[in-house]
């Protein structure tokens, strides 16, 4: 009996509030989105299954936002329709069922709590189809204070019986409850381009049968643009080919495995995609036409990062064993691996192992390309160069993946040898006096200093020069030679030319108009400042990342004005170091002369990051900042007396100031910066507390 009247949809044996606090807000802001996206496909899917005349089905989003000014809009609501099957009390049931894992296409189960923490209220309006007669239901969700007090975070508005024969769901988000800029500046062709991101796997195996997707963007009621989806948007197959893979079966000698003669038949469909739309190369397993995305396979030879020619490559499997494998519960194909507790029995004495479908797919995947070996050979040269240069053996405990990076490898060998005893007894007095001669402005100082690198790793007793990693030998010499420029030990700084101390510290720890990072020094500051993107002493107007240029080239007449004033060039300035550790943030590192009061500096890491903030390009959305001003003349009632957000760190010996506004002059959000001011006294010690447990534990006091 279909419920009529108005009612809370009562939880039972559980607590929303709970819930609510236990499964927190998504970090993806179009969650919600993407949940009623997905539950407007598989809608389709159940009505297309039950109807073969339907065809293929229609999705249609609305956008409404007003407008503030030409630029720049205020989201007000969206809608996402589909002319499916419908709540009926299946998908109603279903839908209310906390969890709930039973089949449908890529549903989370818990999708209906991301509705609750995103919008005060998600109206959803649906007519289906029940016993040959036609109902319209209509419920809301909400976590608001009237709904919880019921326990509960649907309410059922009405259910009743009409007339009208076309099935559909239309799901209403209103009332956002966070400023979001993500939904501000959401538009039809954003919201594209987001939507063949998320789902290009499903869209590039089911090209012939995806809906008619429209999206439509409305300025106060009034439809400004729209965008649409279709098969011509969804990159087609580059090469389609068949695989054979047999069965195994336990050899007669029953130690062994060996392939039977029964096998089956697998469909691999390869994509070259645009590497702006595939973030990252993969394989998928597809069954009955969905991505089946728990059951994990690898590529092999080539890293979820590489690309070739500017794409990346997708892999889709198919075929009647992977159907026969599903299962009841969503994300899970019954297919053995070969770490299964027991691989045979006497009801099953033949199995086809997911080993052997991705050893198989793999195989097929480099004679279909062989511009893949080559990336593999790239790998395995790095991968060799790494060893080399760090004195890593084949007989080291290390384990190293396809997708690994220097860093993690790096960390896996240190983990590895931490389980090693290793004493080594060496004298590195000469080494270290030698360092007296060495200049860090000089265009040999990296050789001269790569020679006294290799006379003290020769020096070491044969059997333990493996445990002495170039790693540390260079940390070792590199904080000996800091030491001796804030000592003004070195020849060049007593030969009675310039003062050259800021430059000497300057390269010793990033060399001037370099972008590699990761043959810095940087670590003496920073342990991760190697893995980042940057660069030392650039004019800001030549600033690039990845190839692109950061700063715009174009500027409206007010932001040239600007720019140009009082007779400065403001985009030709050179900050010292440049980071960029991820997407939307900065790091910016002054160096002041020793002999220089750091205090009159303050604010030219902020100016700094106010022209990246207001005048690069959009795809550099950068609003968060880290800058240290790093000197040796640093009084901390001259910076506190100078600026008084800053307070000092007593314990460390650093002064900071928290999270200071930068000001987006052209109406957008506003970024953030928390700044340092620290000595290269701090710094050193900091960098030999940091070394200490190598250096002592390879005699190197």
């Amino acid at each position: 009996m279909i419920e009529q009247s108005p009612t809370f949809i009562i939880a039972k044996d559980l607590s929303f509030t709970g819930i609510l606090h236990d499964i927190k807000k998504s970090p993806t802001s179009l969650s919600p989105v993407f949940e009623a996206f997905t539950n407007a496909l598989e809608s389709i899917k159940i009505k297309k299954n039950n109807n073969e005349k339907f065809g293929n089905g229609k999705i249609v989003i609305s956008i409404y936002a007003n407008e503030l000014t030409d630029k720049t809009s205020e989201f007000r609501a969206i809608e996402i329709f589909d002319n499916g099957v419908g709540f009926n009390e299946e998908e109603f049931k279903r839908f209310n069922t906390f969890k709930d894992n039973s089949k449908g296409f890529k549903n989370l189960g818990s999708g209906r709590i991301q509705y609750v923490h995103f919008f005060d209220r998600t109206t959803i309006n649906s007519i289906f189809n029940e016993n040959n007669k036609y109902f319209e239901r209509e419920f809301i969700l909400s976590k608001s204070k009237s709904f919880l007090n019921h326990n509960a975070i649907v309410k059922q508005n009405y259910c009743k019986e009409i007339s009208e024969q076309n099935t559909y769901s239309k799901v209403s988000f209103t009332g956002l409850l966070e400023p979001s800029n993500i939904y501000n500046s959401l538009t039809d062709d954003s919201l594209k381009k987001e939507l063949l991101k998320r789902y290009l796997h499903y869209f590039c195996f089911n090209s012939n049968e995806i809906p008619e997707i429209i999206i439509d963007f409305y300025i106060y009621d009034s439809l400004k643009s729209t965008s649409t989806i279709s098969k011509f948007d969804i990159p087609k197959y580059d090469k389609k080919e068949d695989i054979i893979i047999h069965y195994s079966t336990p050899a007669r000698d029953g130690n062994s495995i060996e392939k039977s003669e029964n096998k089956e038949v697998f469909s691999v469909a390869t994509f070259k995609v645009d590497k702006k739309l595939l973030e990252n190369n993969d394989i998928k397993l597809i069954s009955k036409g969905e991505v089946v995305e728990e059951t994990k396979i690898s590529l092999n030879g080539i890293s979820r990062n590489d690309n070739i020619n500017g794409n990346k490559y997708l892999v889709l499997v198919s075929g009647n064993y992977i159907d026969e494998k599903d299962t009841n519960i969503r994300g899970e194909l019954d297919i053995p691996t070969k770490n299964s507790t027991k691989l045979f029995n006497a009801f099953n004495q033949e199995v086809l192992f997911l080993e052997d479908i991705e050893s198989n797919v793999n195989d097929k995947l480099k004679s279909l390309y062989p511009e893949i070996e080559k990336i593999i050979e790239k790998h395995q040269n790095e991968l060799e160069h790494l060893k080399d240069m760090f004195l890593i053996g084949e007989d080291d405990d290390v384990e190293i993946s396809i997708n690994d990076d220097d860093k993690k490898i790096l960390e896996k060998f240190y983990e590895a040898q931490a389980k090693k005893e290793a004493k080594v007894d060496a004298s590195i007095k000469e080494s270290i006096d030698r360092l007296d001669y060495l200049d860090t402005t000089s265009k040999d100082y990296e050789d001269e200093l790569e020679k006294e690198i290799k006379k003290l790793v020769r020096i070491l007793p044969e059997q333990n020069k493996r445990t002495l990693s170039h790693y540390v030998a260079r940390r070792k010499l590199v904080i000996e030679l800091f030491s001796k420029i804030l000592d003004k030990k070195l020849k060049v700084q007593n030969s009675g030319f310039r003062e050259k101390d800021e430059a000497l510290i300057h390269n010793l720890l990033f060399t001037q108009k370099s972008t590699n990072t990761y043959g810095s020094d940087l670590w003496i500051l920073n342990e991760e400042f190697i893995y980042f993107k940057g660069n030392s002493e650039l004019q800001l107007k030549d600033l690039e990342i990845d190839n692109k240029k950061v700063f715009k080239s174009e500027f409206e007449e007010e932001e040239q004005r600007y720019l140009t004033s009082l007779g400065q060039s403001r985009l030709d300035t050179r900050p010292d170091v440049l980071l960029f550790p991820e997407e939307g943030k900065c790091i910016i590192i002054e160096f002041k002369a020793p002999n220089v009061n750091a205090s009159n500096h303050l604010t030219q890491i902020n100016k700094y990051a106010s022209f990246i903030r207001n005048y690069t390009n959009k795809e550099f959305k950068i609003k968060t900042f880290y800058g240290y001003l790093i000197g040796e003349g640093i009084e901390p009632k001259d910076v506190q007396g100078s600026v008084s957000t800053f307070e000092h760190s007593h314990n460390f010996d650093y002064l900071f100031s928290p999270a200071q506004r930068v000001i987006d002059f052209n109406g957008d959000e506003h970024g953030s910066i928390y700044t340092e001011v620290l000595k290269y006294t701090s710094l050193l010690k900091r960098a030999e507390l940091r070394n200490q447990i190598f250096i002592e534990k390879l005699g190197l006091k």
